[in-house]
């Protein structure tokens, strides 16, 4: 579905949540919504990512929307939105967890979620938000978003600057690893490790590498070498 879609259209929804119960209650919901249909569900992003590829194989109608939980096994909601956004592009994804954690926001935003939801969002809301994304809008969970204007607003430096990404690319950079290597783990592509590293060090203030792994042992992120 692209910009250009009327509100008459039926919006395609895919449900990806490890826990079963939630996923039956979002697929019940949606599917009382006239102009939603759930075409599919997962238990994580792993899961998700393969049953986009079987439908596109099999030439089947993709999903519109996909509304993704963060924390899951295997593959997160973080990753799995970030592989979709560089796959599938025309697939849009609102992210759906039981935390406010603004680290949570800014990298599900950074991996090309359109929508952020909690997931006691009132029903009607969830609708919104499907809709949004299908149209190419961004939706924000009104107290997500003010906590996240909050976040902006106040200076952060040293280490509490950093998302919680940004803090297990730091890890990885002071072990040692390149970018590809951060890239291969976190299942990203290497231009996002590096856009990440690059991050990292300027909100530190360092200009190297060797200066970000001295950092992250002073502050015992990993333990000195022996």
């Amino acid at each position: 579905m692209t910009e250009e879609a009327t509100l008459g259209e039926v919006i395609r929804v895919m449900v990806v949540d490890d826990h079963a119960i939630v996923r039956r209650g979002l697929q019940a919901y949606v599917d009382t919504v006239a102009t939603l249909h759930v075409v599919g569900e997962a238990a994580d992003g792993q899961q998700a990512i393969a049953q986009l590829q079987q439908w596109q194989t099999l030439g089947e109608p993709l999903p519109d929307v996909i509304l993704m939980d963060l924390q899951m096994p295997r593959m997160g909601g973080v990753e799995a939105t970030e592989a979709i956004a560089r796959a599938h592009p025309e697939v849009k994804v609102v992210v759906l967890t039981s935390f406010g954690e603004v680290e949570r926001v800014h990298d599900a935003l950074a991996a090309g979620a359109a929508g952020y939801l909690l997931k006691d969002a009132d029903p009607d809301e969830v609708a919104t938000a499907v809709r949004a994304a299908a149209v190419g809008e961004v939706h924000l969970d009104s107290a997500v978003a003010r906590q996240l204007t909050r976040r902006m607003a106040a200076p952060q430096v040293g280490l509490t600057s950093l998302t919680a990404r940004e803090r297990e690319i730091l890890i990885l950079v002071a072990h040692g690893h390149s970018n590809r290597d951060i890239a291969d783990r976190l299942v990203i592509s290497e231009r996002t490790a590096r856009t990440h590293v690059s991050n990292v060090l300027t909100k530190l203030q360092l200009s190297s590498r060797t200066q970000a792994a001295l950092l992250a042992i002073r502050e015992g992120l990993i333990p000195a070498p022996s």
